[in-house]
């Protein structure tokens, strides 16, 4: 599908991006791939990654801005919306910037992109969208369920829009391992609860359930990878075996466990052999047999959490991951 194809990244300068792009370009070669962000630095130091490569190019906008984005959009085949303000705590004390990157850049993506006849629209979610107890999952909610009913919005034009959910990202900057790994040596771990569990993903993966959902998606439907949970205390001692670690308390906004998919979403979500997905609530589209496919439908009640997971990552697994990556954590 996406062969010789244009696509643009938004917030392609972040984590995603810095994976998604050389990955596409090896496996699908598209004609382009518009990296459509508005930091000019970060998009300086990634142009050096592929300055010899002239099928990836760069945009300077900002989603908030539907005029810009309705420019970026001309010829785009295919969009992943990865662009938002994520951090819990920034979210908390800038809420109106929040809501104007999360939910009006939402808003303006889909405006633009019927009205620029894109093909597919693939917008990144979170664990925190899912029962969201902060203003970032709040924010994202909103955003899906745009996403979800922009397919709607869009009429007889053939633009179809879906999500993919996942939690945390192993190695991402920001994230916990290169967090672990950068304290000073002798340094006590700062664990905020000792029963916390949270999910683990790559970002190889997170990408790979981007590419599934362009080829699986009739639009509406959100797509969660299967994968493995672990305790904060056992990847703690993966990262820094037998460090000494100090419960500080769970901050504002952090939940004890990582949720995809609540009890409310049961009655429309659907079992695959390497993911579920989320149907929509509206026009009768989780009955649709097309969008169902080979789909098992999950037990009414049933939530997808990080502490109720059927499989759990060892120690011993994470220490290997890590040794196997120490270059790239923290650096994408």
């Amino acid at each position: 599908m996406l062969e010789k194809s244009s696509i643009l990244v938004t917030g392609g300068t972040g984590s995603f991006g810095q994976t998604f792009v050389p990955m596409t370009l090896a496996r699908y070669n598209p004609r382009r791939i518009v990296i459509y962000s508005r930091d000019e630095m970060k998009q300086w130091e990634m142009a050096k990654l592929f300055e010899n490569d002239d099928r990836v190019r760069f945009f300077i906008g900002d989603v908030r801005d539907r005029d810009r984005l309705y420019r970026a959009l001309d010829g785009i085949d295919y969009v992943v919306h990865a662009a938002a303000t994520k951090i819990v705590p920034t979210a908390e004390y800038n809420p109106f910037e929040c809501v104007k990157t999360n939910i009006n850049g939402a808003m303006n993506l889909i405006d633009a992109a019927i009205d620029k006849k894109v093909k597919r629209v693939v917008a990144l979610s979170t664990d925190k969208a899912s029962s969201p107890i902060n203003l970032y999952g709040a924010t994202k909610l909103a955003s899906d369920k745009l996403f979800v009913s922009g397919n709607s919005y869009a009429g007889s034009q053939d633009t179809r829009f879906g999500v993919v959910r996942y939690g945390n990202v192993m190695g991402s900057r920001g994230s916990v391992i290169p967090f672990f790994l950068n304290l000073p040596e002798g340094s006590e771990l700062p664990i905020t609860d000792e029963r916390m569990t949270r999910f683990m993903i790559t970002l190889e993966q997170g990408v790979e359930l981007v590419w599934h959902a362009f080829n699986d998606m009739q639009g509406g439907e959100i797509y969660v990878k299967k994968i493995p949970s672990m305790t904060i205390c056992d990847l703690a001692d993966a990262v820094r075996p037998g460090t000494k670690i100090k419960i500080i308390g769970i901050r504002p906004g952090e939940k004890l466990h990582e949720q995809m998919i609540s009890a409310e979403d049961s009655l429309y979500t659907y079992e695959y052999a390497e993911h579920f997905k989320i149907l929509p609530a509206i026009h009768s589209w989780n009955s649709d047999p097309i969008r169902i496919k080979d789909g098992t439908k999950v037990p009414e009640g049933f939530v997808y959490s990080s502490d109720n997971n059927s499989e759990w990552m060892t120690k011993n697994e994470l220490h290997n991951w890590i040794d196997e990556n120490r270059e790239k954590v923290g650096k994408i």
